[in-house]
């Protein structure tokens, strides 16, 4: 979930291409960073707490022939950056290895840092000291850890340099002055490499021997915690509330009459069920293959699969690879809010499947600003319907996928939204009707747009603290979604019926992760949901849980009777990833939480 990338040249211009190089790498990662140099026969490694391009001007990159970078998105831990240096060995690695704490308890090395990647060098030592051959190792690695690598291995006293990848996120370009590896094609073409090739299995290169040890420098800068820890229990869950309201639902499902809009007939039926229109009636199979055979080829099966790690986009790859026969581009946008569990089910997912993994990471010490400024807003007014600016910054996903299919050429882009997942109340609680002709799981258009950012206006003219500096990148990412015309996109369930049943069992196969305070596997990757979620049943008395459940009981796939029995459990409140995402944005949790209790309720 990073960006490497590196230079093995005597070129003279090689430091500038490993400059740009690191440059265009920060968009995978800048909470840290760091690199390794060949300087005076020896291998020197600097690392930091800080972006590429700022250690780079901090620290005096020397001309060399070997470099080795690194732009990190910080996951499971920020204890240890990259590149991780022991026994005269360096890694730089993109990926998470999701085994790592079962392969040290079997392992002959000792473990001596946290992060993950250092399960990569144990095997490697593993391997070297028995066999003392390279060409074993991709299948050593491979056979023994679990999740998704690309990455750089550099051992000095050997003069050899073992790139790896099991993924294909790892990409090599030659010239005449050498070669140069980085996570994206786009990358190397964009510095002048025109010969690139894609890596999945393993290549060695030839680099200078060194028989010193490698020297790492590291620069530590206080900052806060950018991937708070899931919490333990304590008194603090205590605050957490799980009323149990009487409130009147409706006879066919399970929807309340807090519902915004919601009229009950005189046999107590509600007007979303009578206005309900079957959803998930997937056109035939032959439709799909008919419109894929559009863009592929037998030497082309490329497209671009959304990838947030999540439940529906997880099968939605699997049905891609293995029912489809595609080979995949997955892209992730990371807000913020995309949590280590997604991550490491992402991981899991593109290891297995042996797909490339695109990321995009936002400025997330920003994203995380902009959604602090808008509840500290909210929490001046408690206002249902102005809850969903909490997670207006996750769509520049749209405007991203865009981005990556002019980069790599690639525009057919296969979503997995799920048919179910229409919450009419998010907006409604705002004064905007339910549409129930729309056959989106958002709503779409310019009209639409208008009318709801109007409704949001008047909401914030009663609450001028939503007028901050997240105001511009909500409007934007609205219109990437909901307002900008979008070519070759195709959802898949319009051609595969919604399965929850079906879906569960596939991703189970691929070791994917639940989390720990739920036993839905829906929205377990998004850091938001726990919170707004408590905050709708604290005072609305009913979740999207509430609103899915309904859709899947007009969809004959659920009784009502079992639907009241999920909403009972997936409302209960999530302390864990309710605390998490707190910490996220630096909010003081029992202050937030005490807020929230005693809101006005609309029951």
């Amino acid at each position: 979930m990073c960006g490497i990338f590196g230079v093995v040249s005597s070129d003279r211009h090689s430091r500038d291409v490993f400059l740009k190089l690191g440059r265009r790498s920060e968009r995978r990662g800048k909470d840290s960073s760091g690199y390794v140099e060949l300087a005076d026969g020896r291998y020197s490694c600097v690392k930091a707490d800080m972006r590429f391009s700022r250690l780079v001007r901090s620290s005096s990159v020397t001309p060399s022939c070997v470099y080795l970078g690194h732009s990190r998105l910080i996951t499971n831990g920020q204890a240890d950056n990259q590149p991780v240096v022991r026994d005269e060995v360096a890694i730089i690695h993109n990926g998470i290895i999701t085994n790592d704490a079962e392969f040290w308890g079997k392992s002959s090395v000792a473990r001596l840092f946290q992060v993950d990647t250092e399960a990569i060098l144990g095997v490697a030592l593993e391997n070297m000291s028995s066999t003392c051959q390279l060409d074993g190792l991709y299948a050593a690695v491979r056979s023994t850890l679990k999740g998704s690598f690309s990455c750089a291995l550099l051992i000095p006293r050997l003069g050899k340099l073992v790139l790896m990848s099991n993924t294909g996120s790892l990409f090599i370009g030659q010239s005449q002055g050498g070669i140069a590896f980085a996570s994206e094609r786009s990358f190397l073409s964009a510095v002048g490499y025109d010969d690139v090739a894609q890596l999945i299995g393993y290549r060695i290169l030839e680099v200078p021997v060194a028989d010193s040890s490698i020297e790492v420098r590291e620069i530590k800068v206080e900052r806060r915690d950018l991937i708070p820890q899931l919490s333990a229990r304590s008194r603090e869950e205590s605050r957490l509330l799980f009323p149990q309201p009487n409130l009147l639902r409706c006879a066919r499902c399970v929807l309340p009459e807090t519902m915004p809009f919601i009229r009950f007939d005189d046999a107590g039926v509600c007007n979303y069920c009578n206005n309900y229109k079957p959803r998930n009636k997937p056109k035939p199979r032959a439709v799909l293959e008919e419109l894929l055979s559009r863009y592929r080829n037998d030497s082309n099966r490329a497209c671009i699969v959304p990838f947030s790690g999540g439940r529906d986009s997880s099968f939605a790859l699997h049905l891609v690879v293995k029912e489809f026969g595609m080979r995949p581009i997955t892209m992730t946008y990371d807000w913020g809010m995309v949590t280590d569990l997604a991550r490491r089910n992402i991981s899991r997912m593109c290891g297995e499947l042996g797909v490339e993994n695109i990321l995009i990471a936002d400025d997330i010490a920003m994203k995380r600003r902009n959604i602090r400024l808008n509840l500290q807003a909210w929490l001046r007014n408690p206002d249902l319907g102005m809850l969903n600016i909490l997670m207006a910054g996750d769509k520049h996903f749209f405007r991203h996928i865009e981005t990556i299919k002019r980069e790599t050429g690639v525009s057919l882009n296969l979503w997995g939204m799920n048919p179910l997942e229409v919450t009419h109340f998010k907006a409604g609680f705002l004064g905007f009707a339910p549409d129930f002709e729309t056959k989106q799981v958002f709503y779409t258009g310019l009209w639409s747009q208008l009318r709801y950012q109007g409704l949001r206006g008047k909401a914030m003219i009663r609450n001028p603290a939503y007028v901050n500096r997240s105001l511009w990148d909500t409007l934007s990412g609205e219109y990437y979604r909901s307002v900008k015309a979008k070519g070759d996109f195709f959802n898949l369930f319009d051609f595969w019926r919604w399965d929850e049943v079906e879906i569960d069992q596939a991703i189970e196969a691929y070791g994917w992760e639940k989390a720990v305070d739920t036993n839905s596997t829906w929205r377990i990757g998004d850091g938001t949901a726990a919170f707004y979620n408590y905050v709708y049943y604290t005072m609305a008395g009913f979740t999207e849980y509430d609103t899915f459940r309904s859709n899947q009981i007009r969809e004959g796939q659920l009784t009502r009777d079992r639907a009241l029995e999920l909403v009972r459990e997936e409302n209960r409140p999530r302390y864990q990833n309710i605390k998490w995402y707190l910490d996220a944005v630096g909010m003081d949790f029992e202050s937030v939480i005490d807020v929230v209790n005693n809101a006005q309720r609309v029951y």
